[in-house]
């Protein structure tokens, strides 16, 4: 393996694309990266789900967005990256498209996966043994392969001050202080990976009925649907959230007591805010994709024979969640509230 000398590392450019839970789950590499090169500047190439969170993150110089308008604007893109003179690229997603601008970079220190047909563009290797790791922990590991000391495994979302006073004023005029707060929320990304709005009804009216809580309904532009579904099947009152971008949600998961939420971006974000969280999986596996962290919990039906099928849509009828036990589900939310110190 190639020594990286660390004292001529000057910048470097992290590669994440895909959803925002992808790149909630790198950002256990931020403190150890700059743990190992104090004085560099770290840029990161992303999409735009995640540009304002990591642009409000004092570990980022500069969020650089994944230009995938058209084969001539990603060649121009090539060029650009090039110019900057990055001496250490890191591709955390390693597909063909992040292969080739690691391998156009110019960067004297190139690590990415040892994928098959893409090793050329890499002189610096990540673990081969992807499936072995939750996600959040894989990255650590890809920098303990790569020679770099890790000292934390802590996740990290930026919430602007505006952001944090928005989530704030809706708290204090919609609940009290000493409220059981739980989100629910229903966003899921791939749709086998939503629970039904009939059954996330029976988990909200169950937290309401056993732990007093307060049901707070999150939903970003493509969950609306199901949160008013969601919100019109509970026989309890709950509260509906108000209108926000990702960071004012990030900043209104941070105020909840605890989550209830389907593996999705709101599940990361809730873990990298602190907020302790039950997930719900049925497609995806949890010691994988699930909520990264011992402060959580999660919950499947592993005795269904199409569990962790990894489709993305659903062939029948979502019974891995249809077929949860809520008392099940109760129990994990005791168990949740417990280890945390949570008052009841």
């Amino acid at each position: 393996m190639i020594n990286i000398e660390r004292d001529k590392v000057k910048k470097i450019l992290l590669i994440k694309l895909r959803g925002i839970g992808d790149v909630v789950l790198s950002t256990t590499t931020f403190e150890n990266l700059k743990n190992s090169f104090p004085n560099a500047e770290i840029d990161f190439l992303t999409e735009k789900p995640s540009y304002d969170f990591l642009n409000n993150l004092h570990f980022i110089n500069k969020v650089i967005l994944f230009n995938r308008k058209s084969t001539w604007a990603r060649f121009k893109q090539l060029f650009e990256i090039r110019s900057k003179k990055y001496d250490f690229i890191i591709d955390f997603f390693s597909n063909p498209a992040t292969a080739l601008v690691t391998f156009f970079s110019g960067a004297k220190y190139k690590a990415g996966y040892p994928y098959k047909g893409r090793t050329y563009a890499y002189n610096i290797f990540g673990p081969e043994e992807r499936d072995k790791y939750h996600a959040g922990e894989l990255h650590l590991k890809f920098l303990e392969k790569i020679g770099l000391e890790v000292t934390s495994n802590n996740l990290h979302f930026g919430i602007d001050e505006s952001s944090q006073k928005f989530a704030e004023d809706f708290f204090n005029k919609t609940f009290d202080k000493n409220d059981l707060v739980c989100g629910i929320s229903p966003s899921g990304g791939w749709e086998s990976k939503k629970c039904d709005p009939v059954k996330f009804a029976e988990i909200a009216d169950e937290c309401v009925k056993r732990f007093n809580a307060k049901i707070l309904i999150l939903w970003g532009p493509g969950d609306k649907k199901e949160a008013v579904e969601i919100k019109n099947l509970m026989k309890h009152e709950s509260i509906f959230a108000p209108d926000s971008s990702i960071i004012q949600m990030a900043a209104l998961l941070k105020k909840c007591s605890f989550v209830i939420a389907n593996d999705s971006g709101p599940m990361h974000i809730s873990t990298a805010v602190g907020t302790p969280v039950l997930s719900l999986h049925g497609p995806t596996n949890p010691r994988l994709q699930g909520p990264y962290g011992s402060k959580h919990e999660w919950l499947r039906l592993d005795e269904l024979e199409c569990i962790e099928c990894n489709l993305l849509t659903c062939p029948r009828n979502h019974e891995c969640f249809m077929d949860l036990d809520v008392n099940l589900v109760m129990q994990k939310v005791q168990l949740l509230l417990d280890k945390n110190s949570i008052a009841v």
